[in-house]
């Protein structure tokens, strides 16, 4: 009896410890207060499981050795954008699919990739297919995927022997079962960057699997959109890949000595997360918000945003700037559907409006700000793509750019319906309560 007593008391003893420890930290790091209280609320209910949650998927830039270098681009800040030759764009997922195999097949010297989410399909036995055979060409061939991202793949990876032994360098980032004190399992690296001969860089919110690109077209395929560039910006886009593949690989990459051509397109590749100094990408957005004259269209699969941005959208909607918000009509994930619907209600309480697109899964991002530029790239306007994940985004500055993904918007809008659904008054206060989360999701 006596060594069970000692035993509870040094076990509450030691999670007392333990609260103490993560509250201090919290207030050490300067944590946002609806993310303080997200996981007070955590530790109060499961304190047990929140606590250890919180060391595993709590933290974001990280102070020691094991941390991924700064990333240091030189046009990082709110510097000028770079002159770009090309820029296209792809809204339909065959003609994506179509572009990304031909720049494989078209590639002399280099091909590198790097995603989120590689699947093992039908549409990407076609690209490995494709990979094999430049590889047995003499092309340098570099593949980077997420381990959580594309977990299937990971445990499975007898499915990349033939890849790998044509020559292709494919590596995991963060690999789960590996590098323990390296495997921080909440900031993954979302970013989807493929390069050729260090000349033409796609870039995309979509990932490689069916649900995103095919040689046929699918209805149930969801809706994305993928550009390429052609310019000084390939450069930037060289950096991030080089960067992350350093991280995974502990091999540097040589960039291209050759000078790139440049033109209209201006464009501004503004990376974020964990490998950032400062929240640059999340500064910009807020800026641009506030400095919108016009018009502002947010298109997006997954809308959780913090209390600053909704305040500059309905700041912005008060000083008469048309604003619409298109997002799925079901996302996904269930709990996506509830922690967002507190936000949409109170956008389209303050007169701004909602499009929920009906139909495939609605995940490009793209946000348009008085046609004067247009953000794209793997960013969703959510806390985990701002704060959590490793992620890059592209600032357009070009009418004929911005003139396609307005009309494409359009042609979104008229997929929706139009304002958030009745909801019972139960369903209103729990997504209400789904604030308290919202920072962590």
């Amino acid at each position: 009896m006596k060594q069970e007593i000692i035993l509870y008391h040094s076990f509450v003893v030691l999670g007392s410890l333990l609260i103490f420890i993560v509250l201090l930290h919290m207030l050490y790091r300067r944590r946002n207060p609806s993310a303080i209280i997200a996981w007070i609320l955590s530790i109060i209910v499961i304190p047990y499981i929140a606590m250890p949650l919180y060391f595993i998927i709590g933290l974001r830039k990280r102070e020691n050795r094991y941390k991924k270098s700064p990333i240091l681009l030189e046009n990082q800040d709110f510097s000028s954008p770079l002159a770009n030759k090309n820029f296209k764009l792809y809204t339909e997922s065959t003609e994506a699919y179509r572009v990304l195999l031909e720049c494989i097949k078209e590639a002399k010297s280099s091909i590198y990739i790097s995603t989120y989410i590689f699947e093992y399909d039908a549409t990407t036995k076609e690209i490995m297919k494709a990979l094999i055979s430049r590889a047995k060409d003499g092309v340098e061939i570099k593949v980077l995927a997420d381990s959580l991202g594309s977990i299937f793949l990971y445990i499975t990876q007898y499915r990349l022997k033939e890849l790998r032994d044509a020559g292709v360098r494919f590596e995991f980032f963060m690999p789960i079962f590996k590098m323990p004190l390296r495997n921080y399992i909440n900031l993954r690296n979302h970013r989807k960057i493929y390069l050729f001969d260090s000349k033409i860089a796609l870039n995309s919110g979509g990932n490689l699997s069916d649900n995103y690109l095919g040689a046929e077209y699918s209805k149930e395929r969801w809706r994305d959109l993928l550009f390429l560039v052609e310019g000084e910006s390939v450069k930037e886009y060289f950096e991030l890949f080089a960067s992350d593949w350093f991280y995974a690989s502990r091999e540097k990459l040589q960039p291209a000595k050759e000078q790139h051509e440049s033109g209209d397109f201006l464009l501004h590749v503004v990376p974020s997360g964990p490998d950032t100094q400062r929240d640059v990408f999340y500064e910009m957005l807020l800026s641009n918000i506030y400095e919108a004259k016009k018009s502002i269209s947010i298109i997006t699969p997954y809308f959780i945003p913090n209390s600053s941005l909704m305040e500059a959208l309905i700041i912005a909607k008060h000083k008469g700037v048309d604003i619409a918000l298109i997002t799925p009509k079901e996302a996904n994930h269930t709990i996506i559907n509830l922690a967002r619907g507190s936000y949409i209600r109170e956008l389209e309480e303050n007169g701004i409006k909602i499009y929920l697109h009906v139909g495939a899964m609605l995940h490009a991002k793209a946000i348009i700000f008085d046609n004067k530029c247009v953000v794209l790239g793997s960013a969703n306007f959510d806390n985990r793509s701002l704060f959590l994940n490793y992620e890059v985004a592209t600032f357009v500055y070009n009418d004929k750019a911005i003139k396609e993904i307005h009309s494409w918007s359009k042609k979104l809008m008229k997929e929706s319906t139009i304002g958030a659904s009745d909801v019972s008054t139960l369903r209103r206060i729990f997504e209400n309560f789904m604030r308290i989360f919202a920072p962590q999701l």
